[in-house]
């Protein structure tokens, strides 16, 4: 019998030191390092404060192939305040979250415009181009392309200059437009000068296929605005449509130097797309 009591005090003892040791793996697994970095951008994300959330959110855009992550990015689509959103629809397009498309589409309903274009940017590196270019049409021309294009409200932004000077470019663009055309735009995108957004536009308009985004290309090739002419120029010449290049040639005399410039180099591209493409035509 007490042999059979010692037996049974240490099966007792063996089990309540397991009991112990998953308690402290349990406490170790709560307190781990992973858990800890999710409780903190949790934390961030429903944060009072703006910024907070915003940058919380922005941090998810590291996180790919992550179904927590993209569903807090998705969630943050809907947050009050236009920064956070646009810090939403960037970091779903910097996780390549091709299952959020559906999401990021219905962001041009967003009254806010910077929030529509970080949503652009998102679907163009979705490679979702389509939805895109609508936005970025009735950015640069201030119409609708579509029914599904820039709301009233929106379009009324893009038609007075004081609104549009409200714009922030840093909320939530994750891109940086104008590499070629040096500090006069940088400087002048820094002076909250409403064109650049335009110009933005017209820079991603180079590839889109439609007829009608050309026309409004070679009218923005007479834009009030130097950073929009000269976006347009160069949109142009990457188009590749030698039937452009008259509505070119107008630009080579144009007053700023960098629209000169751009336009020489647009004639000469154009010009030996034309040439070689007359050079095939004959051969046949």
């Amino acid at each position: 019998m007490h042999m059979r009591r010692l037996a049974q005090l240490a099966i007792i003892s063996i089990l309540a030191g397991c009991s112990v040791m998953t308690s402290a793996q349990t406490s170790d697994d709560i307190e781990s390092p992973r858990h800890k970095a999710w409780d903190m951008l949790q934390t961030a994300i429903t944060d009072k404060r703006t910024g907070e959330r915003a940058d919380g959110v922005r941090a998810l855009g590291l996180l790919r192939d992550n179904a927590r992550a993209r569903q807090l990015a998705e969630d943050s689509l809907q947050d009050r305040t236009p920064q956070v959103r646009a810090a939403a629809a960037t970091a779903l397009g910097q996780m390549h979250a091709s299952e959020s498309i559906p999401k990021l589409k219905k962001v041009p309903s967003d009254p806010k415009i910077p929030v529509v274009m970080a949503a652009a940017q998102s679907l163009r590196e979705l490679k979702d181009d389509g939805p895109a270019y609508d936005i970025y049409y009735d950015l640069l021309t201030g119409e609708r392309k579509s029914g599904d294009g820039l709301i009233a409200q929106q379009i009324d932004t893009l038609k007075n200059p004081k609104e549009l000077a409200k714009i922030g470019f840093a909320e939530g663009i994750g891109f940086v437009p104008f590499a070629g055309m040096g500090w006069d735009a940088w400087r002048t995108m820094h002076k909250k000068d409403p064109n650049p957004v335009r110009a933005i536009a017209a820079t991603y308009l180079a590839h889109d296929p439609d007829p009608a985004t050309a026309k409004a290309l070679v009218k923005a090739t007479r834009d009030k605005n130097w950073i929009v002419r000269a976006a347009a120029v160069q949109a142009l010449a990457q188009r590749g449509d030698p039937s452009l290049l008259k509505n070119v040639q107008h630009s080579m005399s144009d007053r700023n130097t960098k629209v000169r410039y751009s336009a020489a180099a647009a004639v000469i591209r154009l010009s030996a797309i034309e040439k070689h493409t007359d050079a095939a035509n004959s051969g046949q």
